[in-house]
This record gives C-alpha cells, structure tokens and sequence, in this order.
C-alpha cells in the first residue's frame, strides 16, 4: 500500500470540494468519507478517503495518482481560497481493535480502520482476500480511467451521494442510476484454477468479461451480465457466477 495524503485547505475547501466529487463533503462530520473526482464525461480520475483536521480536509489517494489528482484539482480552484498541498503523512490500516484517533473505513466493515500519522504499514491482514470477498475494487486494478464509478459498486461501497446535488460527471452518474439498468460491472466470482491478471473471459468463444484480483477460489471480475453463463473460462481458469 503506498499512499500520499495531500491537505485541502483554506475558507473554501469545503465549498470546493463539494463542487466536484461524487460524495456529500457534509459526511465528513461522522468520520471518513470514500469518493470519487470524475471526467465531464462521468469516467473515474481517482478515488480517496477524506477527513477533517484541524483547519483543513486530509485526502488520502494511491500515491501513483497524486500528482495528477492534484493538478487536477488545481485547474479546478481557479480564484477559490484554497490551497493543495503534499503533508507526507502516513497511513496505518488494520482490522483488530482500533487505536486511539483511527477512524473506520466507509467502504466496508471487513476493512477495519485508518490512522493518519506516525509509523505507516498494517497489520499482515490479507487485504486482497477481503476486497475479493466483499467485490471492493483497487486503484489502477479494477479502477482505471475507462471505469463508471457504478459499475465500480461506488454506491454499494457509500462513495456517492444522488441528493448531494451537482458535481462534475453527475448527470452521466445519475442517468446511470434512474434511466438504465446496469448491463456490465464487478462482482464476485468463483474461480477454479488461476488466471493472469486482466485475463479475458470468455464463454463459447464470446467475449464476457475480464477477470482480476483472485484470492481463495474467488475473483473480482469485471462482467457483461447478459453474456454470463455455465460454461466461462478466462485462459485454463473456469469461472462461474451466480446473480
């Protein structure tokens, strides 16, 4: 897990950010929130985890998506009061009893908690094998620039607010979620053998899907839902899913 946690301050951080990702700002008063910074197009730039301190918003990203997020959102700020800057803090995950000043994951129970400062690491938990069994998808792994965040189980996962009000990629998001049922997406699938990662699926030499992180005959699996079937391969790995 590398992590860079950027600091969001200034009179108009709030405002600012509630302007442009898929959660409501307003959650931060009961602890992390998880969300997303979109394209115009509603396509995923990156996701994090936020958090008031002292006189700013912490945001937690990939470290490989920082400086890009960023930029980003410096583009965005144009005259707002508010400043963007890399604190070289560190993050400690885990899932046994919390430390004074950690803060609860929002994804998902199973991931446990968060504590920004100090020593960085966890606590040796096996985090693939409960993304897997939970369908809680990864930066740059079953997140990447082609991803729609509901398609992604972003609200599934509380990383997106439809009452919030407008953000950037919010109509496409929202069409999304009243006017269409989702045709593709992740989920959880079983697994017997193993595949490389971002293997294709197939089923009776049809393209069905791509298959991802793997852990315990399971699998994360990015899937188009009316082409599933009994009889689903990705390489020498056979794959099944059950809706």
């Amino acid at each position: 897990m590398t992590r860079s946690i950027l600091k969001i301050s200034g009179a108009d951080a709030e405002h600012f950010l509630q302007g442009l990702i898929t959660n409501d700002i307003a959650r931060l008063d009961q602890g992390l929130v998880y969300a997303a910074l979109l394209t115009p197009q509603g396509k995923y730039v990156a996701d994090f985890l936020l958090c008031r301190e002292g006189d700013g918003i912490l945001l937690d990203v990939d470290a490989a998506l920082a400086p890009t997020l960023a930029q980003r959102l410096n583009m965005y700020k144009l005259r707002a009061d508010v400043q963007i800057s890399e604190t070289g803090r560190k993050v400690r995950r885990g899932v046994g009893v919390a430390p004074d000043g950690a803060l609860a994951d929002p994804r998902h129970a199973a991931l446990g908690w968060r504590l920004y400062g100090g020593e960085g690491g966890d606590d040796g938990t096996d985090w693939d094998a409960i993304r897997v069994a939970h369908c809680i998808p990864e930066t740059g792994i079953e997140l990447t620039p082609d991803t729609y965040i509901l398609e992604a189980g972003f609200e599934r996962l509380n990383g997106v607010d439809f009452r919030k009000g407008c953000y950037v990629g919010q109509e496409i998001a929202a069409r999304m979620k009243h006017k269409t049922e989702l045709r593709k997406g992740l989920v959880t699938v079983g697994i017997d053998g193993s595949a490389a990662l971002g293997s294709e699926i197939t089923a009776n030499g049809k393209p069905v899907g791509t298959v991802y992180t793997q852990a315990n005959g399971q699998a994360i699996a990015y899937l188009r839902f009316d082409r599933t079937g009994p009889e689903m391969q990705a390489g020498e790995a056979r794959i099944s899913y059950t809706p």
